[in-house]
């Protein structure tokens, strides 16, 4: 049998990523904890936590790694039209915990969720610290706005790290996730990291890299700040999303 390391609780030092398993593909080690300061120090490095609730805690670096280069990001001939129509109002950090627990609810293809409480609160604690961030797609009913769609993710450098994604309305989340690649190509970011492969990801323009090239995005970008214009805000909510030109259907 394959030796899983535990981490040190005592630091928060992780094995090179070079070191995951083939199969499962990406499995580094387990163990550890949520704080803030080991998920920080995981993702500087390209390592991410997932674990059924109930279970250690185990620590991924798959390959290949599931990208989206944010001026590659694909507009399809649907989404163009919703886009354009003004369909969906999008905030960004408006409610971190509502976004994170909706990603959390059961889907009708999934017996469950990885999203813990436990992964919700260091989360939480990350956006709290201006790391985390949050997109909310909001739809008018009557009188009231409705969130019916979202994402949330982390901001190192040039480089934001989606995490989940939901969606109660058509193309919701698709509306969100465009917005927020506008605002990053606004800011210079230079790479999208979706973790693992999936079609919704592919058609919204996603590509498969090897681990190397994926690090090397990772020394390149996590350490350089974007480009943002007002200052450095750790807190999106002041934010109107940058209005992209769907006239065309082409990557932005």
């Amino acid at each position: 049998m394959t030796h899983i390391p535990w981490l040190n609780p005592a630091n928060t030092l992780f094995p090179s990523p070079s070191l995951a398993l083939d199969e499962p593909n990406g499995l580094l080690a387990r163990g550890g904890d949520l704080s803030p300061e080991r998920i920080l120090a995981a993702y500087h490095q390209g390592i991410f936590p997932w674990f059924n609730p109930g279970d250690p805690i185990l620590w991924w670096s798959p390959s290949p790694r599931t990208v989206i280069y944010p001026h590659k990001l694909h507009i399809s001939k649907s989404l163009r039209k919703i886009l354009n129509k003004g369909t969906y109002q999008v905030t960004f950090d408006h409610c971190f915990s509502e976004v994170m627990r909706a990603c959390a609810a059961p889907r009708s293809y999934a017996d469950g969720t990885w999203i813990s409480e436990e992964i919700i609160a260091g989360y939480s604690a990350l956006h709290k610290r201006g790391f985390a961030h949050s997109v909310e797609v909001w739809q008018q009913q009557g009188t009231e706005k409705e969130l019916v769609g979202g994402l949330y993710g982390m901001a190192l450098g040039r480089v934001f790290f989606g995490e989940s994604m939901f969606s109660r309305a058509d193309n919701a989340s698709k509306v969100g996730f465009a917005h927020l690649v506008q605002q990053l190509l606004a800011w210079d970011f230079q790479l999208i990291d979706c973790q693992v492969a999936n079609d919704h990801l592919f058609s919204l323009g996603a590509t498969e890299i090897p681990r190397e090239i994926f690090q090397q995005h990772l020394i390149d970008f996590v350490k350089v700040p974007p480009n943002y214009i007002d200052g450095s805000p750790t807190n999106w909510s002041n934010l109107t999303p940058v209005n992209g030109n769907w006239s065309t259907e082409r990557p932005i």
